[in-house]
This record gives structure tokens, sequence and C-alpha cells, in this order.
């Protein structure tokens, strides 16, 4: 939201400055993010002055050069070289003493030092127009009038008067009613009356329009759900052109163009009040009668810039007696709208439902400022002052006059509605107690009314400027802020009771696995959950989460896996020369079975490239086994064992199932090519999804620690020849069976394929470390527990034994 100091100036009772009403927004919670001085001139002429040209000679050593003296107002006369043309005696000058910064037009900003130029000494300069940031004139120094006295601050002799300090104000979704000038001026004077302890009220700028005769043109509402109110007048004999500078420069300050007198008045109400405004050409409303109804399915619709929509039945237009004019609240119709040739207009100021227009924008992409602020609500009454006030603009700028009485059609009359607030509420709430007076004073200040109270409550009417009000949580917000959040006590003493958070637990888990993932060289990325359907394989539509109301047509679905999002940003970094990937990623995938709707957290990682490399190694690429020891490796520091299962997948070209208990916990694999080529990627990516509720409940609810063993550990080296179908997770699963309790870890060193092993046959060679916390282990003992093992894998692996 863009406001204008200047424009919010003209609504306030007392104006503060630029800073301290910075401060004031920020306060009640119209948080400034920028604030910008316009307009004027760039640097605002400081250090300029007024001066006397009292003596001009040749320069003695330059044809084109000047030597002036010059009365500058100060102790002695300043000497000044010139090479301006015009410069002469008696001459009132601009003059730049040493010290002052200038702002040329077209050219970066200079200080203005003691210099000597061809010998001879200069202590300033003689400006010209273009120099001191005041238009492109450079044919000579600029001349002042004869009366202006030497000394004299150039501020106050050219008195610029377009500076302007603009805001631009973070508005939360809750706060249409501060969409405006006019909405932001009673926010501000609510926190002067309570801050200053004077009552102020906004300058209401709505003027009394007397209107009388019977109105050219007829409304009929035949949807009073969708249109709550729809007040207009005619206005005859207007001349459409240009908009007088004021009005420009009221617009032009909060980046709006101009285009004429007449939607120029349409949209400084807007910004001024809040309410959108629509005018028509009367002359071309058919039958003189204006029609509110939802429109014809499929009918087609020719918008203000010749485009041409096909309409459903959920958009509200408004008609004449034959065809549809625009769509209301939103859009208008390309031969209904003002031209140049216009000299009878029909102005709109109604009131829309919420729902209605969000649906119909949102459907056909179509954001303006006037659907923006229907969507959010509007006040249902003001649309007569308003006009009002737009008659009187439009009059002033473009002539006419008004034919027959203002039409103000109520279909269903509304009635504001009322919320009990209770003290001890407002107390339990903000942490603060208030007197009735402060609560009240501040309430009234912001538009609303006390209509009753007791020594326990208050019960007050919600004006119609504040549609999203609708709780007492709502009023112990509007008291907070205008009172002041930085007014809330803080205990001197705070209480807290010790408990065991679930949450905090499952939230120390995600860190803990981020800073692992982050110490093995991975970064964390946030990818898009509304994604493109096209990138899924249509088997998969049936579960997919479709939006309703897609702001694009690319993006359509909520995403029902992880690997899509995350090739996307792999694709948009290998797109600029970042090859050698690692990215980790948090988040959500969305599944629908029969109407029930599942929403599920995920752990994903990719890789791609080459793994790290120093001047010992040279770089390898990465593949399956790396991202399949980078998973291992994370959960073995989180504590949660795991198996490893072949699978395969339309998405992948090489995956393991990775199981907790007997559970399927995510999987390992390798992105098969056809759908990287999809995403436009051309190297290999490895994957790692990881169901993240699987991890939190296989996670130990508590870390043990023991003492490190005070006997050696015992090493022992055995190498086996299988078929080369078997994997090293079934040779792990063989392991276990034999039941060693001494054994600590396994690891694969070797793995040898050659045909004097056999056809079809591989060996794999393995380190196996035994400890025990009670004695040495025996030569005995270490023959009994590698004879166990051999005669497992004898048995469960058809292994042999290599010698």
């Amino acid at each position: 939201m863009t406001i204008s100091y200047n424009w919010l100036s003209n609504y306030l009772p007392v104006v503060p400055m630029p800073d301290e009403l910075s401060k004031i927004l920020t306060s009640i919670g119209l948080e400034v993010e920028s604030m910008e001085r316009t307009g004027g001139v760039e640097g605002g002429l400081e250090g300029l002055i007024a001066g006397e040209v009292v003596n001009c000679v040749p320069h003695p050593d330059a044809d084109k050069l000047k030597v002036t003296m010059v009365d500058a107002g100060q102790d002695a006369l300043l000497q000044i070289v010139c090479g301006a043309p015009n410069v002469a005696v008696g001459q009132k000058v601009v003059v730049a003493t040493i010290g002052t910064t200038l702002y040329p037009v077209g050219d970066a900003p200079f200080k203005i030092k003691k210099s000597k130029i061809r010998g001879v000494e200069s202590f300033g300069m003689l400006c010209a127009a273009d120099e001191i940031g005041l238009g492109t004139d450079h044919a000579g120094i600029l001349v002042l009038d004869d009366q202006v006295q030497p000394g004299t601050p150039l501020q106050e002799v050219l008195k610029p008067t377009d500076e302007d300090t603009i805001f631009e104000i973070g508005l939360t979704p809750n706060r249409s009613d501060a969409m405006s000038h006019l909405g932001v001026a009673r926010d501000v004077c609510a926190y002067l009356t309570h801050h200053k302890n004077t009552p102020l009220a906004p300058r209401v700028p709505y003027p009394v329009i007397e209107t009388s005769g019977t109105p050219p043109i007829t409304v009929e509402i035949t949807d009073p759900e969708s249109c709550t109110r729809y007040s207009g007048i005619t206005i005859e004999g207007v001349t459409v052109g240009d908009s007088p500078e004021w009005l420009k420069k009221r617009l032009s300050a909060i980046g709006v163009h101009s285009i004429n007198n007449i939607v120029d008045v349409t949209n400084f109400i807007l910004h001024a009040t809040g309410q959108p405004l629509h005018a028509f050409d009367a002359d071309q409303i058919q039958g003189k009668r204006i029609r509110v109804k939802k429109a014809t399915e499929g009918e087609t619709f020719i918008t203000l810039d010749q485009k041409s929509i096909t309409l459903t039945a959920n958009d509200l237009m408004i008609y004449d007696e034959n065809a549809p004019l625009c769509i209301a609240g939103v859009y208008g119709g390309w031969n209904s709208g003002v031209t140049s040739s216009t000299k009878n207009i029909f102005l709109e100021s109604a009131c829309f439902s919420r729902e209605s227009i969000r649906i119909t924008s949102t459907h056909h992409g179509l954001r303006t400022d006037a659907a923006v602020r229907f969507e959010k609500g509007t006040d249902f009454s003001i649309t007569l002052p308003v006009l009002s006030y737009a008659i009187q603009l439009i009059m002033e700028v473009a002539g006419g006059k008004t034919a027959g009485e203002m039409l103000d059609v109520i279909p269903v009359a509304q009635h504001p509605t009322k919320i009990t607030l209770s003290k001890s509420y407002l107390h339990t709430l903000s942490g603060k107690m208030y007197t009735d007076q402060e609560v009240e004073s501040i309430l009234s200040s912001l538009g609303y009314h006390v209509v009753s109270k007791t020594t326990q409550d208050w019960e007050v009417e919600i004006p119609f400027h504040k549609p999203s009000v609708g709780y007492a949580a709502d009023l112990v917000q509007e008291i907070m802020r205008i009172s002041g959040f930085d007014q809330i006590d803080i205990p001197s003493q705070l209480v807290l009771s010790a408990h065991t958070d679930e949450q905090l637990r499952i939230f120390q888990l995600r860190e803990k696995a981020a800073q692992l993932l982050c110490g093995a060289g991975f970064n964390e990325i946030f990818t898009n959950s509304i994604v493109n359907s096209k990138w899924y394989h249509e088997d998969e539509a049936a579960h997919q989460v479709k939006l309703l109301n897609s702001l694009s047509a690319e993006l359509d679905i909520l995403r029902p896996h992880m690997l899509q999002s995350g090739l996307q940003a792999i694709a948009y970094n290998l797109n600029r020369k970042n090859d050698n990937l690692r990215f980790f990623e948090f988040g959500k995938t969305y599944q629908q079975f029969n109407g029930q709707y599942e929403e599920t957290l995920n752990l994903s990682l990719y890789l791609t490239g080459d793994d790290p490399s120093d001047w010992k190694h040279t770089p390898q690429p990465v593949d399956f086994f790396s991202m399949k020891g980078r998973v291992h490796q994370l959960l073995n520091a989180l504590g949660v064992q795991v198996q490893y299962k072949t699978t395969s997948h339309e998405y992948f070209s090489t995956a393991n199932e990775i199981i907790i208990g007997k559970k399927k916990a995510g999987i390992v694999a390798e992105v098969h090519p056809k759908w990287l080529k999809a995403m436009g990627i051309k190297v290999p990516v490895l994957y790692a999804h990881l169901h993240w509720n699987s991890i939190e409940t296989a996670y130990p609810q508590q870390i043990q620690y023991s003492d490190i063993s005070r006997f050696p550990s015992a090493e022992r080296d055995l190498a086996i020849v299988v078929d080369k179908s078997v994997t090293y997770s079934e040779i792990l699963q063989a392991t276990k069976q034999a039941g060693l309790a001494k054994l600590e870890h396994m690891d694969l060193f070797d793995v040898f394929e050659s045909d004097k092993l056999g056809t079809g046959k591989k060996s794999m060679a393995m380190k196996f470390v035994f400890s025990d916390d009670t004695k040495t282990f025996t030569d005995e003992e270490m023959d009994k527990m590698m004879q166990q093992l051999t005669r497992v894998y004898t048995q469960k692996l058809n292994a042999e034994i290599r010698k």
C-alpha cells in the first residue's frame, strides 16, 4: 500500500513530521517498509546561496574563461573562475561554495573544492540550472531576480513545491480499512487522540450534493447476496480531456498514471477513500437500464483492453437491456468505457460481496485495484458520500451537471454486527489493565460504538468499514495497537512450569538431521509445494490434489512427491554452471484417496556431479552407492536402524527401499534418464526420500552411553564367493542370523569379479570387528565365531569360502 505524505496531510488536523509519522504508522500495525522523499530537487538545494557579481574580467590565460568577484553575503568577496558566456557584473547568481555537493541532471553528484584553473584560484562555482538539478538548460549560469539579497539560501529563493514523502506500508490481510489515505488518517488520529490526550478526527472531504428529478437510468439487482448496495448518478455534458496538474501529481506520487479527467477522478477516489467507482458512457447503456446479475455460462465478454474472455455462471456482471457492460467490481468493458468523445456518464458506487469478486478475479486472472479492495471488504455505508465527492470533483475538472437524483438501491437491509467484549478477557489476552475511559476512547476514535456497558463487559457495534472484525480478540488487538504494544508491562517475575514438549523433541530431531547434512556438505532448499501436474505420471492423476482456483495454469496441483520440485532446483542450478550439487529439503506432499486427504512430511536428498576432491584425490562422479552411503550415515547418526530391499519404480533406473522394522520408510535411487530429460537435466541425479514420521517413530527416546572397553577388539577378514545377484544387504541379514553378540560391526572392503571364480560368481571380502567388555578374546573363541559365520553364509547364501 502506497501512501503520499502530502495527500495524507490533507485529512489530518495535526500533521506529524514524516519521520515521526513513520514511527506512528509502524506502532499502530501499519508497518512502514520503506520511506522515500521524492519530487523537488535532488539534494534539496542544500548549501547553495544567492550571490551578486561585483566584478568580472577576462581570464589572463584562457579566452573563454572569466575571473569574477562575487558577494555571497560573507565577510569577504569570493573569487570564482567561470566559463559561462552570459556572466556579467550586477547579476544575481547561484553560488556553490567550497564543501557544497551538487547533483547535476544525468550525472553523478560531486563536491565543490578549492581549485586553481589555469593558474587562477577559484573558491566556488557559479551554477547553471542543470548543474543544480533544475532542468536541462546548460546555455549559461542561472540568473536570479534582482531583488534577491546576497547570502540568501537558494531554498528560500526558489521554494520547491513538489517535495513529498512516499510510504510503502505492509498491510496484513485483515486491514482492508487502511487501504486508503482516509483509512490511514483515521488510525493516525486515533493514535494522536490517545497519546496527545486531544480528541482528533480526520477531515472527511464528503460534500453535500443536492440532486433531484427522475433518474434517466434505472437499476435492478437480481442477486442480492452478491451486491448488497448499488448507488449511481448520471452526469451530462462532461468534457473528457487531460486532468489538471494537481490531480496528475496526486496520482503520480503513488505510481498511478493519468488517463483522462474522468478516470483519474475515479482512481483518486479509490486511493483517497478505499471505495472503487466505475464510470460508464451513459449513451452506450441500452434501454437506460442497469441490471446486476450473474453471467450466463459460456457467454463471451470483451474487456476494456479488447481481450475476449468466456464467462462462467459464478461471474457477477453489470448488464444493460441487452448485453454485459462490465465485470462487476473487477474490470470494465470495451463498449461501455469512457472515451474522448463521451459527453454523458453514469457513475457507479457499489458494494459487492467479497466471495463473488474473489472467485471471478482469480478465475480470469484480473487482479485490479478495485478487485483487491472488494475481495477484502469495502464500507457499505459510504457509497453515497463517496459518490457526492466524485460528483464534485468531476464537475470541477470536466464540467457537466447531474441529471436526476442519485440512485441508491439496497435489496436487503444491512445492520452492523455487535460483539461483547468482557473486561476479564481483555486483561487476560492483552496482559494489561485498561481503564474504561481508555477503552471507550480508543474504540470511539476508530469508529466503533459502545452500545451498552456493565461492570463486566461492553457491547460494541462494529462499523461497516471494519469488515474483518468479527471476534472479541479483534477488538483487543485494536485497543492494544492504538495504546501501543510497547506499553504492555513486563512482570518483575516470570513463573515457568517445566514440562516435556513432544513437539520440541521432534523439532530438535529435524535440527539434528539438518546439521548432520550441512556438515556432510549439503545445502538446504525450499521449493514450491504447488507444482505442474504435467511433471507426474498420468497414472497418478486420480490421487492428485488439484487446485480449484490456481493462479497459473502451470501450477495446478499440490505436489504428490518431492522428486520433481527438487529436480527443478537442480536444473536451475545446472543451467547456471553450479555442477556439484548436494541438496536436502524438509517438505510436505499431498494426496487424496476417496475424498480423504493425506499430508505427509518428508526429507529428500539430491546428489549430482562429483564427490569433493583435493590435491590428493581425483574427482569421482557420484553414484547410487554415494547416496546410499550418505543416507545410511545419517540414519546411523540418528540411532535409526534400517534395512534395504531392491525395488523398481517408474521414476528410477536403480532403487532400494528403506525398511524400518517391517515398514517402508523411504527409498534410495538413481533417477531414470527419461524423467531427467523431461526436466532438461543431462547428467545423472541421485535421490533419497525418507518418510519423516517413520524416522520420528524409530528415533530412540533416550540415548544410552557406555564406557569404552578396557580390552582390545579383535579383527578378522573373510572373503566369500557368491552369485552375482547376492547383495551386501543379504549378507548383512545372514550375519544377523548368526546371532553373534560380540560382533561389534562389519565392513565390505572389496568386490572382485573374474571368470576364474566361475560363471556368474563374484568375491566379496569383509572385515569383522569383535569386542568384549570383560576379557580379551582367545584364538579358540575367534575361530568358533568365524566358523559360525562361515556356516551361515554357506547355508543361507550358498557361499564358498575363498582360501
